[in-house]
Order: C-alpha cells, then structure tokens, then sequence
C-alpha cells in the first residue's frame, strides 16, 4: 500500500506581510514572530534556530552577511544568504541580553512555548493555520525561493537536504498552486471562445 503524501502547508505573500505588520500588546508575541519570520526567511528548523550562534554569521562570498551552520538533525552543512527582513530581524536582537549572554543569535523559548505563542498570533494576524516551524520552512522553500525562481538546487542546499528528492516536494505545492490560479483564471474569462467556430468562419466566406 502506497503512503499517503504529507500535505506541506505554506504561508502566503500576504499572510507573511499581515503578520510582519501586526503590533502585539505583549513583548513576548512580538518576539515569537520574529522568530517565526526569521525561519521564514532562512529556511532554519527549529532546533537549528535554537542553537544557532553569532559566530556562525559572516561574511560570504558576495560580500554579505550568510549563515554557515550544520543541521542538527543531519549534520548536513547549511549555508544561506540572509534576506533583508532576516537581517533586520538580526539587528533588532542584537543588543538583547539572553543573546549576549549566550552568544546566541535570537532568544529562543522552549519548542513548546513557542508553539503556544505561535497559535495566538495565528488568530491574532487572522490566519487560519496551524502555525509550526514545519510551516515556517515550508514557506521558505516555496513562497520566499521556489516561487520567486530560485532553481531547486539552490533550494535544496540552502535547506541542508542531502537528497534532491525531497525538495522536490515542494515543487509539486507549485505545481498545485499553479493549477488552482489558471483554474481561477479560466473561470474569470468564462471560457469565452476567441475563435470563430468555424460555422461561423464558413458564413464569413
């Protein structure tokens, strides 16, 4: 029996902007989205997130900054450009003291708190999913690089895949979202035929 393909759930354009444009009563939502965005915006796991250190920031080979890591899960090396809202994410928790203290790149809850913070934000910016770092990397590989041309094969390294085929996933959510918009678009035009059936062609003659 064959397995059932896991649906890879993403954020839109429009919900990563509702959500970076949202103001939280409370620091502490602020900063969980932060997070949230930065993962967004890199393609970093959770667990890769909370051990991520400054000394793994430097400068690549265009001049920029880059994150140099390892994936916890399968010590494959990582290595990403970082994008300008990943860098302003950056910048903002530079001088923030659990960071300083740890040398640590961003202030991480535990996987759990985060998770709870997470679905308050979901329904405070409106969104109707289920907020998890899974999303946050989907969205990465689709939404911020496959969607915007960037080949498969930077996707892939960029993630730490060591196999092809799995960032191939994403490209069938592509796929999908390219169906589901022609769909839309064919239903807009009402299938209104440009061409003369050739009845007609024929009373023209």
């Amino acid at each position: 029996m064959a397995l059932r393909e896991v649906e890879r759930e993403a954020l839109t354009a429009e919900e990563l902007e509702r959500m970076a444009a949202k103001s939280f009563v409370t620091e502490r939502l602020s900063q969980v989205r932060d997070i949230f965005l930065f993962s967004c915006f890199t393609g970093l796991a959770y667990a890769d997130l909370q051990k991520l250190k400054r000394s793994e920031i430097s400068t690549g080979i265009d001049g920029g900054k880059w994150i140099f890591t390892r994936r916890q899960k399968t010590e494959t090396p990582s290595r990403i450009p970082i994008l300008p809202t990943a860098q302003q994410i950056l910048e903002k928790y530079l001088d923030h003291p659990l960071c300083r203290e740890k040398d640590k790149v961003l202030p991480i809850l535990s996987n759990q708190k985060m998770n709870q913070y997470l679905k308050e934000i979901a329904d405070a910016c409106q969104i109707d999913k289920y907020l998890t770092f899974h999303i946050a990397r989907h969205t990465f590989a689709t939404t911020i690089t496959l969607s915007n041309g960037v080949p498969i094969e930077t996707v892939s390294k960029m993630l730490g895949h060591r196999n092809l085929k799995t960032t191939q996933h994403y490209a069938k959510i592509l796929d999908r979202k390219v169906s589901q918009d022609m769909q839309a678009l064919k239903e807009r035009l009402s299938l209104k035929p440009i061409l003369k059936s050739r009845q007609d062609e024929k009373k023209t003659v």
